[in-house]
């Protein structure tokens, strides 16, 4: 089996794991909060102030990374965001 074949299989085996995953984690409306309690313009503002590349934020937004501790530190640390809000913000879309 060649590199980009065990790549290729691993991939997909990340797609069918997440297709498992329970739909509860919803990052826009943690990302769009932090943005708007923040008085940012967009992501990449986010990403300055938070320093972290602005490839992390769009995985996050677009489901393809949890937030971790780290980031979720972080973002308590920046926006003064108690963190257990900022973990009910990540799953509330889902409940409503």
């Amino acid at each position: 089996m060649t590199v980009r074949q065990k790549k290729q299989e691993l991939l997909e085996a990340m797609q069918r794991a997440r297709e498992l995953e329970p739909s509860s984690f919803v990052p826009n409306m943690l990302l769009d909060t932090l943005i708007e309690r923040m008085q940012l313009k967009n992501d990449a503002e986010l990403c300055r102030v938070l320093e972290v590349q602005p490839p992390i934020i769009s995985k996050i937004r677009h489901r393809k990374l949890n937030v971790g501790a780290t980031i979720l530190l972080r973002m308590h640390e920046k926006s003064n965001i108690p963190i257990r809000e900022l973990k009910e913000l990540s799953s509330a879309a889902a409940l409503h």
